[in-house]
């Protein structure tokens, strides 16, 4: 559309509006009537569609004063035609608004969940649609409309800022968790939005980064896990990266908002910006892209806008594009519906519900000569670490939750009937209380309290007078920071000493050790694990934390999680320590940051170029057989399994049901993830499928099934820009963790079969 024809068209339907208002009452939105509402619409109050209410209502970090207070932002209402705002919210582990309302008494609190990683580590599907739907109900109860959330990107290295947000290093997993939270979110109406498309795989410079990497691992790895999730659940939202992809922007890439994500995976909801997007960002373009919502929205953005039609930059037909995705959200919205939210969702439930991930994303890493469950003669514990006492129950920045309560390691023992040691406690606190007296606010939440060291006089007294010690390390990390290698990925000094002495001094009186790695995202375990008699690893788990960890410790609970990525022996051991910001210092990325200079280019902050390819995580490890602290997978529990008669059939819808028979041979009752990998050309395998029995009591068996498509097992051609499998006989492992086959049944594809090929190619 040229530049004149642009003119005349906003003309026209401006005049067609005022022949509207001069004629009678405008037509008022409905389901059935977008289109007659979006060709009465003026200029104006389309460019407001399409950028959020911004400057009337956002407060910084996310924040709105208007209609849900500490909510991230809303939508224009039009009331002349009858179009309501929305109301946006974080949410990735629970609702992010304010608990305090001006001029009110009460607290408007919401449930804090465990963080994305945890939840994955159930394996459990069913159980994170149970919590995606307690979290959509707290949404619709407190008259919220989109929830921001799950986060999904992939976790490509273990030191990204925002893997505790994310579910995984396997793209099916991490698919499969997404479809589940947002099936759970969306059925109690209220939208979810799955986040941040693409390959946002690093928080330093992520404003401003090019990620440049090569079609296969770019479709298999990084795009999968959100075609899964979009099939599967048909998401209200998505929304787009900052970073860059091979040159292009993500929220300026029409190849990626519109020709993949809508047309090769099917997308049929809204795409919203990430938040307060840089300045040198164009609007214009970004709407040319299929980019429907700018949030929170600004004066600028609308001023871009407007050029662009003006100039013919951006046709009126693309602008309508955005206004028609945006009226449809607007449509289906509980505000649009005006729904009489209770603001009284059932917190009690939610509460238990959030124990129950907790308890089931617990992942035993050890357990020596039976340390755990802790016996009956435990009567008392010596506890050590700062955050045996300020136990982490969840992130910060966009993944905070201002939770109710956590129930830390104190509390939590006390309900199971095991006395803390109280000089310990006391000694703890006035450390914790000092330093929280000295901290300025920080609205993203607060950093974890550095470990202090304690005198040796204090652990041997604890020696003599405690049955068992518990020793708690403690990491946190949020929006705006890759961790460290040197000192979040590695124990500091002090922590590896702690560690040493208290060993020392209990095992010299025939003590046990018990380690709780309180952490939100992998450590190194290797240099002081053999120290510990047992290592639980709860992730941030939510409020009921110390209930979940301490239930599991006593016995109450058979812990089942599994890890959803490696842990490494040494972080450069991994694929991607090359090419990833693993010791940055430098500016952050969010807030208000200045773009930094390119010249000179910086590699990992200006540009980072994924070398390894598709070896990321148990890929690179397990196809070259490279030695692991624990793999992909990996879990234990204080029952065994045993693994019988596995077979595969094709059923009639052309997908394939494998089962397999498990018994619980041991003598608690529990829960067994069983995973299905499959051989891929250059790969030793990928995870095909997986699926958790429900809990077994000691003899009991139950054949488990689950179904995977030949898709599942297909890998990305780059020549032919399609997905392919290869004529053959695949081997399926039956497994259950990357490295522990335990049986293997056989799939044959007598020709080779183009399973789908797709619109265009980001180079």
């Amino acid at each position: 559309m040229n530049r004149l024809s642009s003119i005349a068209l906003g003309a026209s339907t401006l005049v067609l509006s005022l022949m509207v208002s001069s004629c009678g009452r405008a037509p008022q939105l409905s389901a059935d009537n977008i289109d007659t509402v979006l060709g009465h619409m003026t200029l104006r109050e389309k460019i407001d569609m399409v950028v959020g209410a911004g400057n009337e209502t956002f407060t910084g970090y996310g924040n709105t004063k208007k209609l849900v207070p500490g909510a991230a932002g809303t939508t224009v209402p039009i009331p002349r035609l009858g179009i309501t705002p929305t109301v946006l919210t974080d949410g990735p582990a629970g609702l992010r608004i304010d608990t305090m309302r001006e001029g009110q008494s009460r607290r408007y609190y919401h449930t804090g969940f465990p963080i994305g990683t945890a939840l994955a580590s159930s394996w459990n599907t069913q159980l994170i649609r149970e919590v995606g739907s307690a979290i959509g109900n707290e949404a619709h109860e407190y008259g919220l409309d989109l929830i921001f959330g799950p986060g999904m990107n992939l976790h490509r290295d273990p030191l990204g800022g925002r893997n505790f947000e994310y579910f995984s290093e396997d793209p099916l997993l991490t698919g499969k968790m997404a479809a589940a939270y947002v099936n759970g979110i969306q059925s109690q109406h209220v939208g979810a939005t799955l986040k941040h498309f693409a390959v946002n795989n690093q928080e330093t410079n992520r404003k401003d980064v090019d990620v440049r990497i090569a079609q296969r691992p770019l479709r298999e790895l990084y795009l999968r896990g959100f075609e899964i999730a979009v099939r599967e659940s048909r998401p209200w939202s998505v929304m787009s990266a900052y970073n860059m992809i091979n040159g292009q922007q993500c929220m300026e890439s029409r190849d990626l908002l519109t020709t993949i994500l809508r047309g090769d995976m099917g997308f049929d909801g809204f795409v919203v910006s990430d938040w307060a997007a840089p300045g040198w960002r164009q609007s214009g373009r970004e709407i040319w892209a299929g980019n429907d919502l700018l949030a929170p929205g600004s004066e600028q953005q609308r001023r871009e806008i407007r050029s662009a039609i003006k100039d013919g930059s951006l046709s009126q037909a693309a602008l309508d594009s955005c206004v028609r995705r945006m009226l449809q959200f607007v449509v289906r919205s509980p505000r649009f519906a005006h729904y009489a939210y209770s603001e009284n969702p059932d917190l009690k439930a939610h509460a238990a519900k959030s124990l129950e991930a907790a308890e089931e994303g617990i992942v035993l890493l050890e357990n020596r000569a039976q340390t755990l469950p802790l016996t009956a003669q435990v009567k008392r514990v010596g506890m050590f670490g700062i955050s045996s006492y300020n136990f982490i129950s969840v992130g910060t920045g966009s993944g905070n939750v201002k939770t109710p309560h956590t129930v830390n390691l104190v509390e939590g023992f006390d309900h199971v009937g095991i006395q803390a040691n109280p000089d310990l406690s006391r000694h703890y606190r006035q450390i914790i209380s000092d330093t929280i007296k000295s901290r300025a606010y920080d609205p993203l939440g607060y950093a974890a309290i550095p470990e202090v060291s304690i005198d040796s006089t204090v652990i041997s007294q604890s020696a003599q007078a405690d049955d068992a010690a518990i020793i708690t390390i403690g990491r946190s990390c949020g929006e705006g920071a890759d961790r460290l290698a040197t000192t979040e990925f590695n124990l500091s000094e002090v922590e590896h000493s702690l560690i040493s002495r208290v060993a020392k001094a209990f095992h010299a009186v025939g003590k046990r050790v018990v380690v709780v790695l309180n952490v939100s995202g992998v450590v190194e375990v290797d240099s002081w694990r053999n120290l510990a008699d047992a290592v639980v690893l709860s992730w941030l788990p939510g409020q009921e934390a110390g209930d979940a960890v301490c239930r599991v410790l006593a016995g109450r609970v058979c812990p089942s999680g599994k890890l959803t990525m490696t842990f490494p022996v040494r972080y450069e051991d991994c694929s991607t320590h090359d090419n990833f910001p693993y010791d940055y210092h430098g500016p952050k990325a969010i807030g208000n940051y200045p773009k930094i200079p390119r010249n000179p280019a910086i590699k990992n902050v200006h540009y980072v170029d994924y070398l390894e390819g598709m070896y990321v995580g148990y890929r690179y490890f397990d196809t070259f057989n490279r030695p692991v602290a624990y793999p992909f997978g990996y879990g234990q529990s204080y029952t065994h399994f045993d693994y019988a008669d596995a077979s595969c059939r094709m059923q009639d819808d052309g997908n394939f049901k494998l089962k397999v028979k498990i018994t619980n041979s041991g003598q608690y009752a529990g829960k067994e993830v069983v995973q299905v990998y499959a051989p891929v050309p250059s790969l030793r395998h990928q995870l095909i499928a997986f699926g958790k029995t429900r809990l077994l009591q000691p003899g009991e068996s139950q054949t488990l099934e689950v179904t995977f498509a030949l898709r599942d097992m297909a890998y990305f051609d780059e020549q032919e820009n399609a997905w392919v499998l290869d004529a053959g006989d695949y081997p399926l492992e039956v497994a259950s963790n990357a490295r522990d086959v335990r049986q293997t049944v056989h799939v044959r594809t007598s020709s080779r079969m183009i399973l789908g090929r797709v619109s265009t190619a980001l180079r």
